[in-house]
């Protein structure tokens, strides 16, 4: 039976989308890697294996590794995983969070969400060496990789072009939008929910300036959850007199952020670059109509089931924001084409994919 060594010395339980792709990808693969004859091991950092990951179908291995200590942890992606894989007889390595591996003698599968330390550096927030040291991480891991799995056909394109991969050896296996959608009736007019990080090229100081351009007996109320610490959202808050409409949350659990998208009147994403863009799917799913960055990948998720607007533009923002939550048919209508795009995303299929994904890296070498 093939093992698979799983590289979870990222999960910390609070870094978003990547964590949400792996328990929804292994919660399913308990089901159907065994009955394709693969063994799963988690190789998990100390934060992870201390607290327990129900959701993983199969041993978690802890690595003593503090996912918190940036240091420990790069040097856990260069060396540790590769030993640990030969040490726990694996057959092969899922590194599914952009980081693995640098070299190893195990064959390496790695999920590249997105190439955003090539494509805009300046939007990374830590600067010099810290931001090579990513960049260089990133680059070998995909070098080492026998095969790249990656969440976009825009993510792909990046691949491809900046690391010279045969298209053939680059996967694309979208995500999905989860929960089942919620009842359409306790939605309050003129509120709108947003979430991410505070990264630059989440875009978060445009919204606000955006919403300052309504007028005030139009203007939406906002919630932008996301942040870890002293939110840096707060002063453009302050600056732009906002205050009494915009609510800055911290991390917010999952059923606080369940309620969010089941009473906003929309979810607006003012992102400047995703790899995929999965509040979209999420918001969808649950028949939250969305408004969102005009750009790309988030036209390859979301289709025509959106309104789109300039996110370069706080006036463009604004004009799009305006008119869509005014126009009740307009948002009815989204809500609706959102349900059907949502539904032709799986989760399940994502899951078939990766382990389709397991096998076509390991190829004929897998033992018996």
């Amino acid at each position: 039976m093939p093992r698979v060594l799983v590289d979870l010395l990222f999960f910390t339980g609070k870094r978003g989308g990547t964590e949400t792709y792996v328990r929804e990808v292994y919660s399913r693969l308990g089901q159907q890697a065994p009955a394709r004859g693969w063994e799963l091991l988690g190789f998990a950092s100390r934060e992870l294996a201390e607290r327990g990951a129900d959701w993983f179908p199969g041993r978690i291995v802890n690595s003593g590794i503090s996912s918190e200590n940036r240091a420990r942890w790069a040097w856990g992606e260069v060396a540790v995983v590769a030993r640990a894989a030969r040490r726990l007889g694996a057959d092969l390595v899922h590194a599914p969070a952009n980081f693995g591996p640098v070299r190893s003698s195990v064959p390496l599968l790695l999920t590249l969400h997105d190439l955003l330390a090539f494509e805009h550096p300046e939007w990374l927030p830590t600067k010099g060496p810290a931001a090579w040291s990513t960049r260089w991480l990133i680059k070998r891991a995909a070098g080492n990789a026998r095969r790249i799995m990656t969440v976009s056909e825009d993510a792909k394109g990046s691949i491809v072009r900046r690391f010279g991969r045969p298209p053939e050896e680059v996967e694309v296996v979208p995500l999905a939008g989860g929960a089942a959608p919620v009842q359409q009736g306790s939605r309050q007019p003129l509120t709108l929910f947003s979430l991410g990080n505070r990264m630059p090229h989440k875009n978060f100081p445009r919204l606000v300036e955006a919403l300052a351009l309504i007028p005030e007996q139009r203007r939406p109320r906002l919630t932008i959850s996301g942040s870890h610490g002293d939110d840096p959202l707060r002063p453009v808050v302050e600056r732009t007199g906002m205050g009494p409409w915009v609510r800055l949350e911290g991390w917010l659990p999952s059923a606080e952020v369940e309620r969010l998208y089941a009473e906003s009147a929309a979810v607006v994403l003012p992102t400047m670059f995703e790899g995929f863009g999965l509040p979209v799917l999420e918001a969808m799913a649950r028949g939250c109509p969305v408004i969102c960055s005009d750009i790309p990948v988030l036209r390859e998720v979301a289709g025509p089931a959106a309104a789109y607007f300039d996110p370069r533009e706080p006036a463009a923002i604004a004009r799009v924001l305006e008119r869509t939550l005014h126009d009740p048919a307009l948002l009815a209508q989204l809500a609706e084409a959102g349900r059907g795009r949502a539904s032709t995303f799986s989760w399940d299929r994502t899951a078939a994919q990766v382990l389709e994904a397991f096998e076509a890296t390991l190829g004929s070498g897998a033992r018996a």
